[in-house]
């Protein structure tokens, strides 16, 4: 989770006065709409780079080398981490290791076991699947397989 300030800076506190001030929940939701259709028609272009670099990332599950993206791109490390955090929000490792725990974490609510999951998903071994899980949801990957906030398709993550 990212806290408002750090996605909106100073415009943060104007958006939480005036979703406070809504009388409705469907006038809250509306609100966040306009403000993200608003924002987004503002946004300049990802570059075309940055894109295919968030592509090899969700495609490998998080498992690429990040360090050699920036060669595949033909930009220098430092170019195509600056360039990757300013429009996406996180450096390519970073974005990277959310990928492969949110495979992970999706892996464990189908059932599968934790050690499973943890060698197939390019964990170390399952203490540092853990450690991840724990980090980012303050939850034992035992229980986060049970949370109310992961869904489950069946299209995106048939049964076994």
């Amino acid at each position: 989770m990212v806290a408002l300030d750090d996605l909106w800076g100073r415009e943060a506190s104007r958006i939480r006065e005036r979703l406070s001030e809504a009388p409705s929940w469907e006038g809250r939701f509306a609100l966040a709409d306009a403000l993200l259709a608003r924002r987004r028609g503002t946004r300049a272009s990802v570059d075309p780079e940055v894109a295919w670099a968030w592509r090899r990332i969700v495609s490998s599950r998080g498992l690429i080398r990040v360090d050699g993206l920036a060669d595949e791109v033909g930009w220098s490390r430092k170019r195509l981490w600056s360039r990757f955090r300013s429009q996406i929000g996180l450096p390519p490792k970073r974005a990277a290791k959310l990928v492969r725990f949110d495979h992970a974490v999706h892996r464990l609510a189908t059932g599968e076991g934790a050690a499973r999951v943890a060698a197939e998903s390019g964990y170390a071994d399952q203490s540092h699947l853990h450690r991840d899980v724990v980090a980012f949801t303050g939850l034992t990957p035992a229980t986060v397989a049970d949370a109310p906030w992961l869904a489950i398709d069946d299209f995106a993550w048939p049964t076994r």
